[in-house]
């Protein structure tokens, strides 16, 4: 994929309209092209804190996702940008920038929970942005992965046990990655000096207070969990043209903590995958996409489980779809009708079958009880059927033709009545078997040679009778004239 030629800027995948959410049909388009592995990076935070400048980042471009300069909120909705993986070869990065959340302006800041989730659900690696500290403050204005247990199902009918299963939801949640701009104290704890990771763990040991809740989900919801902190970039007064500065302009921390950050995601930040397996590219990430943006626009909750079976019904039913062109077109080139015998036919089939299967098997995931395994064995054996009446079609037109062209001398012949002799129907079966002969050793007539040939004999029966008929009236006739010549011939 040429991110130049594809996407030279990002497009908006969800687009948030007056608190309604809509899928970008434009940006489906784009993810539809995209046939390998993607490496999902999602970034959420409140608004005006420098997500999208890290996004650009990620792109490698110094403009594309908008940063504003003011204290309004520029990204509405999800954008998307999907990118050339640098390290990572045959695979695609997909970056998604998202409204900031707590954004003032809005009201009504119901759906920033959904902002979160869909953030949560679409991505393989989750980045939460703040400013500041990992204080107090900032795990109160986490609470959006409190709520995540109501707005995300994994089950379709989930037990009480299950939903509360904290481990079910790790098992679908993305790696975590906290990034902690405009940091400016010191890194230690207790005046030991730690990493910026030994810091997000200890920020998120149990305390009392608010962000209690906040801490714990976080811990028990995401597994693997990273931490960056940011230093101021610049003087507060170049803050406006950020995106225009070059490195050497920026503070030479910022350059560092910003390259660490973009050397992780690079190297470590794994491809988006299926619960239980199975590889999501473009195509089906925005299956996904879609079945999560219909259910919470319908007043549902999204459910991993429902989505995943969605898209297992559509992929697994192109599959049979491919592997049945597949299977037709192999047996187009490897059977030429029609064929000498059935045999011939059912041998390429069993060598046909298995390469259909085989291709369905490479593209299906999760076919529960191989259920389209099993209708495409049933729509290929009704393909053998077709195939076999094709053969049948094929042989009887060209064993037709073939008689039509031997026969018609003889037929014109019975018409001129050449036959209408004594003795003409000893000439005519004589004339008539050497025909028969030459349709025999005629080649490729096909598995309906006999048949046809048989059916043919029997529909010129009685024009053979006619003439066994007259032959035996005129020869009587010729005895009984050669008779009475003889016995005039005697008087005399």
């Amino acid at each position: 994929m040429d991110s130049g030629l594809l996407m030279p800027a990002p497009v908006c995948l969800i687009e948030n309209s007056n608190g309604q959410f809509r899928v970008n049909q434009e940006a489906l388009k784009v993810l539809t092209t995209i046939t390998q592995p993607v490496v999902v990076v999602a970034i959420v935070g409140l608004y005006r804190t420098g997500k999208s400048y890290l996004m650009n980042k990620l792109a490698r471009q110094k403009t594309g996702f908008s940063l504003g300069s003011t204290v309004q909120s520029h990204t509405k909705g999800i954008w998307m940008w999907c990118v050339p993986h640098p390290k990572k070869p045959n695979h695609t990065l997909i970056l998604l920038d998202t409204e900031g959340l707590g954004d003032v302006e809005k009201g009504d800041n119901k759906n920033d929970t959904w902002i979160f989730a869909l953030a949560v659900l679409l991505s393989s690696t989750f980045v939460y942005n703040s400013m500041g500290t990992i204080n107090q403050q900032a795990m109160d204005q986490l609470h959006y992965v409190t709520e995540l247990t109501d707005k995300i199902k994994t089950k379709s009918s989930p037990s009480t046990e299950q939903m509360n299963d904290s481990m079910e939801f790790a098992s679908l949640f993305p790696d975590f990655v906290w990034t902690v701009r405009d940091f400016t104290l010191q890194l230690e704890i207790d005046g030991q000096p730690v990493t910026s990771n030994q810091y997000l763990e200890n920020a998120l040991k149990l305390k009392k207070g608010t962000g209690e809740e906040a801490r714990i989900c976080i811990r028990k919801f995401f597994l693997n969990r990273k931490c960056f902190i940011f230093v101021p970039p610049a003087h507060t007064n170049k803050l406006k043209q950020l995106e225009e500065l070059h490195d050497d302009e920026l503070d030479v921390d910022f350059v560092e903590n910003t390259k660490n950050f973009c050397d992780y995601i690079f190297n470590d930040a794994k491809a988006k995958t299926l619960p239980g397996g199975g590889t999501i590219n473009g195509p089906r990430l925005g299956k996904l996409v879609l079945n999560y943006v219909e259910a919470i626009t319908s007043g549902d909750i999204p459910c991993v489980e429902n989505a995943v079976l969605a898209l297992a019904q559509l992929e697994n039913s192109a599959a049979v779809q491919r592997s049945l062109t597949l299977y037709e077109e192999m047996m187009r080139q490897k059977v030429h009708f029609p064929t000498e015998t059935l045999q011939e036919l059912l041998d390429a089939h069993v060598i046909c079958k298995s390469e259909a299967t085989k291709s369905f098997i490479k593209d299906s995931f999760k076919d529960v009880n191989q259920e389209f395994q099993t209708t495409l064995e049933i729509q290929l054996e009704a393909k053998l059927d077709d195939f076999h009446k094709h053969n049948e079609r094929e042989s009887l037109d060209r064993c037709t033709a073939l008689l039509q062209d031997l026969f018609s001398p003889l037929e014109e012949a019975v018409k001129q009545n050449t036959f209408s002799k004594p003795g003409g129907y000893g000439m005519f079966l004589q004339k008539k078997q050497e025909l028969i002969n030459k349709y025999h050793q005629h080649p490729k007539k096909g598995i309906q040679a006999d048949k046809t040939l048989e059916e043919y004999l029997k529909s010129k029966e009685t024009v053979a009778d006619a003439i066994n008929q007259a032959d035996k009236m005129l020869t009587a006739k010729e005895e009984e004239m050669k008779g009475e010549k003889y016995t005039k011939e005697a008087l005399t």
